[in-house]
């Protein structure tokens, strides 16, 4: 079964930074875009940030540009999320996506992890 497993999240105070980890169980994995997403309470979920398989390509939502970074490492099948400078506003359900393309995986992502809550505070 294939499986994505976020973690990292937690409370912290605004102006604050989280590294989310999401760490996928098969190795197939290491050649799929990834990327995050997030719901907010009454929200409908949002793209965040993408990662094409070999790391050579990023998309970022405009809300998230010069504080969110993602990366990946192929060798553990991991991608991070390194959010920086946290606004009230990012607060939410934070999840792991993986996709064949970076386009699709921004779009409509096939694979979903079950996700992990970040809480920003003011």
């Amino acid at each position: 079964q294939v499986q994505l497993v976020e973690s990292g999240g937690g409370l912290v105070q605004a102006g604050g930074s989280l590294r989310l980890s999401c760490a996928a169980s098969r190795h197939t994995f290491g050649s799929y875009a990834r990327g995050w997403f997030r719901q907010a309470p009454g929200k409908e979920r949002e793209f965040v940030a993408a990662i094409s398989w070999s790391g050579g390509s990023t998309n970022y939502a405009d809300s998230v540009k010069g504080r969110f970074t993602i990366s990946r490492d192929n060798t553990k099948n991991t991608v991070y999320l390194q959010m920086n400078s946290l606004k009230p506003e990012d607060t939410a359900v934070y999840y792991c996506a993986a996709d064949t393309t970076i386009g699709v995986l921004s779009t409509q992502p096939t694979y979903w992890g079950q996700g992990t809550q970040v809480t920003v505070s003011s």
